[in-house]
């Protein structure tokens, strides 16, 4: 299996850093323009949140199935009506297949737009 049994933690080597264009994906994942003051801030603070976690000693803890597993009591489940997907399914403006369809997203910009958003950026 690719997925290790144990937690493995290496230093990575500055040749095996990201492509520039997996960190322009992550930039329009975030929302975060990390070639500003701020973004960069936004980005060494999770880094710096990150490497913490690598002091937590989980050794001898079983992972959870949720992380309400001790606080969530679930109410018995009574069936009082159903069958009625159609129904649901025809107050949608849009649906596929049977599925329904959720508007799309904020539109992110390309990279050459952004580019010409930040000409006069702070760096």
């Amino acid at each position: 299996p690719k997925v290790p049994k144990v937690p493995t933690w290496e230093a990575v080597l500055e040749e095996q850093l990201p492509p520039a264009d997996l960190v322009d994906k992550l930039e329009r994942l975030a929302l975060v323009d990390f070639r500003t003051k701020q973004g960069l801030a936004c980005l060494e603070k999770a880094v710096r949140f990150a490497g913490q976690l690598h002091a937590v000693d989980t050794s001898g803890v079983e992972p959870m199935d949720s992380v309400l597993e001790d606080a969530l009591h679930l109410r018995g489940d009574a069936v009082t009506e159903g069958d009625c997907a159609e129904e649901l399914l025809g107050l949608a403006e849009r649906t596929v297949e049977e599925y329904f369809v959720a508007p799309p997203n904020i539109p992110l910009p390309t990279r050459e737009e952004r580019s010409a958003m930040l000409k006069h950026s702070e760096f």
